[in-house]
């Protein structure tokens, strides 16, 4: 990993831009909370289609393929794994759950993002 020295930025000065983009960001997070709280159906299932094309793209780009429908069976847990390739979709997805039930707890450094999935449970 390339070591970073962040006493320099100390030293720079402030992109007028920053703070415009800045405010953007809260102004985009408040529409998510409103999002959140009128639509949760909708983005539930907005998030479970993410997390089934997630999987199917990770899991090809490895060469593990199977049927649209055998993926989202794996991924929606409504069937059980019937070979090795099935068995690695079903550890994605085991990750990707994870990550969006302990989004807020996961710390971002590099020998976390290294694990293991059987360590992650």
């Amino acid at each position: 990993m390339r070591p970073f020295n962040y006493s320099k930025i100390k030293e720079e000065k402030c992109d007028s831009e920053i703070p415009g983009l800045i405010a953007a960001i809260y102004k985009f997070a408040g529409k998510q909370e409103l999002y959140l709280k009128q639509r949760p159906d909708e983005l539930e299932k907005l998030v479970e289609i993410a997390k089934i094309q997630s999987t199917e793209a990770s899991n090809a780009i490895e060469g593990i393929v199977t049927t649209n429908t055998r993926i989202k069976q794996l991924v929606e847990e409504k069937t059980t794994p019937k070979n090795r390739d099935e068995e690695q979709i079903a550890g994605y997805r085991d990750v990707l759950n994870i990550i969006h039930e302990s989004f807020d707890t996961i710390p971002i450094i590099q020998n976390y993002i290294l694990r293991e999935e059987s360590e992650c449970s």
